[in-house]
């Protein structure tokens, strides 16, 4: 028996997706980014939209700037973890500046963002604590439960009201319980109600860590997230986030007031054994945050973009999620239907992820797109023009995607 017999359904999945010279979507090569919008992809220009780029950071001259200069200065990489040799002045000054700008005393900073989700939950909550993720949480959410061997309970989608009933069956048995939700959800591009979250909390006494990974940079005054927006943030205990989104490069963190979150540093395995983020990328990070803090016009351009592309894809007749956010996905009605319409996209030049049950919401094929404040409109009409193209070659529209 071969050692990947246990996979042969998922090589059946893929080989029908590639069926008839289809390409692997989960395979595609951006050979080079001519900016942050356009990409040169199987040697044509293509239009940006599955990037998660929302500030458009990613190519920053003043981050590319300071990544440079640092590699020169301390070299690409530190060979080691941050309890070992790994942890250098940049490191220490990435965290300050977070905590600050967090308005928080502590932080912690992983190498990528999945590792901070998986080194903070795990950590946090052991075998005699209780987790309780919303039933859409990212994968890296249940991959730290599954590592601090927490008892996980479930609750429905962003419903406080469910979570509060979970918490009252609790009363009286040991262990902490810590409620993990997420600002924006990766999938659909909905917002949390962290407010009345926040007010679960209050009233049970639980913990509440937010995953802020998709709103930081994109909701709130200052773009702390949608803690900062909804006047919360002094009832999150821990904010987790990453450096691969707003801030274009690659990371992630945890920030809090509380002061046992140095002791995490000790116990906590994805930071204890994992190499520390090299120079050059912690430089970078610290001059995206700059441009971040400095440059609010950012964040609006992108709600502005967002709401843009939102309404023009419902007014192609096509299904979208409720609200408007930096996440706008198509949802169609299954996975031939949907490999066939990304594909089209991209012989079009519209580059955007294809999402596949079991990992989307109610089981339905998704085409994810995420826009970003350096989109133009012309770019973002050009899209929704090619999306409406291709819906009706496919004989597409709202009417005939079923509910």
């Amino acid at each position: 028996m071969s050692i990947f017999s246990k996979y042969e359904g998922l090589s059946h999945s893929l080989s029908s997706i590639t069926a008839d010279g289809g390409r692997n979507p989960f395979d595609v090569v951006i050979e080079r980014p001519i900016s942050s919008t356009v990409g040169l992809i199987e040697g044509r220009e293509t239009l940006l939209f599955g990037t998660n780029n929302y500030l458009g950071l990613s190519q920053s001259p003043a981050a590319i700037e300071a990544a440079v200069e640092a590699a020169r200065k301390y070299g690409v990489g530190t060979t080691g973890s941050r309890i070992a040799n790994g942890t250098q002045g940049l490191h220490r000054q990435l965290e300050s500046r977070l905590a600050a700008f967090f308005r928080r005393r502590h932080c912690m900073v992983f190498s990528t963002g999945y590792q901070a989700n998986l080194g903070t939950i795990s950590a946090l909550a052991g075998k005699d604590d209780f987790l309780l993720l919303d039933a859409d949480s990212h994968a890296s959410i249940y991959d730290g439960s599954r590592l601090g061997h927490a008892q996980v309970i479930r609750f429905r989608h962003n419903d406080a009201d469910d979570l509060h009933k979970r918490l009252r069956r609790l009363d009286g048995r040991p262990g902490a319980r810590l409620i993990v939700v997420e600002g924006i959800y990766s999938m659909m591009g909905d917002v949390v109600p962290m407010a009345e979250f926040a007010q679960v909390k209050r009233e049970t006494g639980a913990w509440l860590l937010a995953d802020e990974a998709h709103s930081v940079g994109v909701m709130g005054e200052y773009g702390r997230g949608v803690a900062e927006a909804d006047g919360v943030e002094d009832d999150i205990d821990f904010v987790v986030g990453t450096f691969s989104k707003s801030l274009g490069t690659v990371g992630g963190y945890c920030v809090s007031n509380h002061d046992g979150l140095n002791l995490i540093r000790l116990c906590s395995r994805p930071y204890m054994f994992t190499a520390s983020l090299p120079p050059e990328v912690i430089a970078a990070t610290m001059a995206a945050l700059d441009e971040l803090e400095n440059r609010p016009e950012l964040r609006h351009q992108l709600m502005d973009n967002a709401r843009r592309l939102h309404a023009g894809l419902n007014a192609a007749g096509l299904r979208t999620g409720p609200q408007a956010s930096p996440v706008v996905s198509v949802i169609l009605d299954d996975v031939g239907q949907a490999v066939a319409f990304w594909n089209r996209l991209l012989d079009l030049g519209v580059y955007v992820n294809l999402s596949l049950p079991p990992a989307t919401p109610d089981q339905h094929p998704l085409l994810r797109t995420s826009v970003m404040a350096t989109h133009t409109p012309a770019q973002i009409d050009q899209a929704v023009s090619v999306f409406a193209a291709v819906a009706g070659e496919m004989g597409i529209n709202r009417a005939a995607v079923s509910a």
